[in-house]
C-alpha cells in the first residue's frame, strides 16, 4: 500500500464500485479500504497537480448545489455569481447535470471572496470569479438574508469570516492534503439562527513507517 502510483485498471474498478454502490443503495455508505482511499486521494492528487484547472466530472451532479436554513443563511460550497438575483434561480437549476465552465452553476461551486476586490474580478483558479464585500452586502440585502456560508478554501483556523461577518468560510479538512498546518471547523445554528464553531484540531502527525 506505500507505492505512489495506481494501476489504472484497479482505479477503474474501485470508481465503478463507487459509482454502481451509489446508484443501487442511494443514501448507503460505501465502505473501501484504508489503502484504497489513500490510493484515490494520492491519484486525485497527482491529477490536480498536473492539470490545476481540471474541473470536467464524468459523472453528472445530482446532488443540491446550495441549502437555506430558515430563509437566513444561505449555504453553498463555492460563492456567489453575477448571474445571481434570486433564489428561484438556483431552484429552477436542471439536474442531473454536467458542471459548466462559466454559469450560475459553476459559480456557485467555484467562486471565491476577495478582501481586495470591489464587485466583481478575475479568479486565479483560471474559472469563475472573486467577489468582493460590496456583493455581498447587496445580495443579502436584496433577499432579505443574514449570511451566506461557503467552503472551497483552506483558512488557518477552520472558519474565517468576511464582509463584516456577513460570508463566513468553513473548511472541514484539519491538516488539509498533510500539507497545511490548518484546523477545521464544524458550524451549528441553534434555533435563534445563532451560530457557533467547533474547531477541529489537526491530529498529531504519524510516521508512515511500521
Amino acid at each position: 500500500m506505500g507505492s505512489v502510483s495506481m494501476d489504472p485498471a484497479v482505479l477503474d474498478d474501485i470508481i465503478c464500485r463507487l459509482l454502481e454502490f451509489k446508484q443501487a443503495r442511494p443514501g448507503k455508505q460505501v465502505h473501501l479500504m484504508e489503502g484504497e482511499i489513500r490510493q484515490l486521494c494520492t491519484v486525485a492528487r497527482e491529477i490536480f497537480l498536473q492539470q490545476p484547472n481540471l474541473l470536467e466530472l464524468e459523472a453528472p451532479i445530482k446532488i443540491c448545489v446550495a441549502a437555506l436554513i430558515d430563509d437566513k443563511i444561505l449555504c453553498m460550497h463555492g460563492g456567489l455569481s453575477p448571474d445571481l438575483t434570486n433564489l428561484d434561480q438556483i431552484r429552477s437549476l436542471t439536474r442531473p447535470t454536467d458542471v459548466p465552465d462559466s454559469g450560475l452553476l459553476c459559480d456557485l461551486l467555484w467562486s471565491d471572496p476577495g478582501r481586495d476586490i470591489k464587485g466583481w474580478g478575475m479568479n486565479d483558479r483560471g474559472v469563475s470569479f472573486t467577489f468582493g464585500p460590496d456583493r455581498v452586502s447587496d445580495f443579502l440585502m436584496k433577499n432579505d438574508m443574514d449570511l451566506v456560508c461557503r467552503a472551497h478554501q483552506v483558512v488557518e483556523d477552520g472558519y474565517e469570516f468576511f464582509a463584516d461577518r456577513k460570508l463566513v468560510t468553513i473548511f472541514s479538512a484539519p491538516n488539509y492534503c498533510g500539507e497545511f498546518d490548518n484546523a477545521g471547523a464544524m458550524m451549528s445554528v441553534d434555533e435563534s439562527l445563532m451560530c457557533s464553531f467547533q474547531i477541529l484540531k489537526p491530529a498529531d502527525k504519524r510516521s508512515k513507517f511500521i
